[in-house]
């Protein structure tokens, strides 16, 4: 008995009354439903003319290949072949698979070793941070006899130069890494032995400053002390660099200047001794740096640096007096070498889009710190020219001071109306200062020699304890007043018993205790 559609024994046989002939009872109940005839004969039928036949369910009919020997080796030859193909197909898919996972754990592998590489290399940034030390700096050499010095003040031209006449930069070799390395880890040593200045101020002569002396050095007509500096031979040698595009050296204890730089052509935005009263290097917003000498009684230009291609900002000296770095609004910063004269390395980070606005270089010369006009602080590391760190002030102003404390640890900068405080060894900030309250801006900052004070400049001149948790000590308040402006720049000598302050007029102001 076979089913009249499928040809196959029913499992479920049903008889059409209309036909009389036998059919699976699903396929017969399809067929009805999609067509409504009789397959066999093509009458009108529905399900209720089926009639179900009676069969013993528990016997399941055998397909007819297996009814005979020959059919039976049959379906045993197909089951052996579906086997071994449902077998190669389970191989090459375990092959596949070991593959997959053979890739993945070397990518995991390799993403492993890249982020114990950047834990090393942020852990080393950060010892360094925490090693910064000061101690006092090593004599600079004398200023060669017989040095370049030219008619225009330009350092002479020399084989395998650039397009535009600039010599190719040499790059920080690796005896200059070798001086920095051995500088750093000397100081690094002595800091905790390092004694304080002899005759340091007490915080009780600090809370009576007041105005010793005011010095006139600068043209009336285009008043403003933007950058001064002590010589470290002899601090009566004052150096005070002016928006007259002029730098005064002023004698304190004759009462007279001694000396006059000039040749830049726009103001002056930094000026620092170099180890000794006889050799300065200078910023201005004329994109230049310019190298002095004392040549017999007045200071000569020796070179004039033309690296940069925006204004200069600032300079900052290498604790050996051998090097010293320069910033700039062109987005970079050069290292220089004094005894050649020369840009060794000019750096600018494609991560950095605003102009460099102020810069200053750890005691121990291994961190420099540049401070942009987007009110962002970058760290880098000297040797290798990496930015290790970056404090982000969160001001709508430029960073206008940055002072790296004597101790090593404390960084503090200058932007808007705040002055906050960074503490180097868990790079994140400790103490915010905000000195005035009408919300006036914060021009300049200094930490003394012995990092017991710290100089705010802006409407006045403040003083605040450092170890006073940042008291405020005394208020310097005998200085002209230009908008919301006073101070632009400020020093100290070294035991911190005066406080140099230039303002926005032509005149140099001392402050200190009262004459016994």
């Amino acid at each position: 008995m076979f089913c009249a559609i499928s040809g196959t024994v029913p499992e479920e046989p049903v008889v059409s009354k209309t036909s009389g002939h036998l059919f699976e009872k699903r396929l017969i109940e399809k067929h009805i439903k999609d067509t409504g005839k009789d397959p066999v004969t093509g009458a009108e039928t529905t399900v209720d003319e089926l009639l179900l036949v009676k069969n013993n369910t528990n016997l399941k009919p055998r397909p007819s290949p297996a009814t005979s020997i020959p059919g039976l080796l049959g379906l045993l030859q197909n089951e052996w072949d579906a086997v071994m193909l449902e077998q190669h197909s389970l191989r090459q898919h375990l092959q596949n698979t070991r593959q997959e996972l053979s890739h993945a754990l070397y990518q995991h592998d390799g993403a492993v070793r890249v982020i114990a590489r950047l834990k090393k290399e942020r852990d080393e940034a950060r010892r360094a941070l925490e090693s910064a030390v000061r101690a006092p700096p090593a004599p600079v050499p004398e200023p060669v006899e017989g040095a370049p010095d030219m008619a225009n003040g330009k350092r002479a031209a020399e084989n395998g130069t650039e397009g535009g006449g600039k010599r190719a930069k040499a790059g920080i070799t690796d005896d200059i890494i070798e001086v920095l390395t051995t500088t750093s880890a000397e100081l690094s040593k002595g800091r905790r032995k390092r004694p304080m200045p002899a005759g340091l101020a007490s915080v009780g002569t600090v809370e009576q400053y007041g105005l010793l002396s005011s010095h006139p050095l600068h043209k009336t007509s285009e008043g403003g002390i933007t950058a001064i500096d002590l010589s470290p031979s002899n601090e009566d040698i004052v150096a005070s660099a002016g928006r007259d595009h002029t730098v005064q050296i002023y004698d304190r204890a004759q009462g007279r200047k001694v000396g006059e730089l000039t040749g830049h052509t726009k103001r002056v935005t930094d000026a620092k001794f170099l180890g000794h009263q006889d050799l300065m290097v200078t910023t201005a917003a004329d994109k230049t740096s310019r190298l002095w000498a004392v040549d017999g009684d007045a200071y000569k230009c020796k070179a004039v640096l033309s690296d940069h291609s925006g204004e200069v900002v600032g300079v900052a000296l290498h604790p050996t007096n051998k090097y010293f770095i320069t910033a700039s609004t062109d987005r970079s910063w050069a290292f220089y070498d004094l005894d050649s004269m020369l840009c060794m390395a000019q750096l600018t980070s494609p991560t950095i889009d605003s102009a460099y606005s102020s810069v200053a270089l750890h005691p121990d010369g291994q961190i420099l710190g540049t401070g942009t006009d987007d009110a962002v602080v970058h760290v880098w590391e000297t040797r290798s020219q990496n930015n290790v760190a970056k404090f982000e002030t969160k001001a709508n102003a430029q960073v206008t001071g940055i002072s790296f404390s004597e101790n090593g640890y404390f960084l503090a900068t200058a932007a808007g109306d705040s002055v906050k405080l960074w503490d180097l060894r868990k790079l994140k900030n400790i103490k915010t200062i905000v000195p005035y309250e009408n919300g006036a801006p914060v021009t300049s900052v200094r930490f003394d020699n012995s990092g017991q004070y710290l100089a705010v400049g802006g409407m006045d001149a403040r003083i605040y304890g450092v170890k006073q948790e940042w008291q405020l000590l005394s208020t310097l308040s005998d200085l002209p007043q230009k908008g919301q402006h006073s101070v632009l720049s400020c020093t100290w000598n070294k035991p911190a018993t005066k406080l140099f302050v230039g303002s926005v007029d032509h005149n140099l102001r001392v402050f200190g205790p009262p004459a016994s």
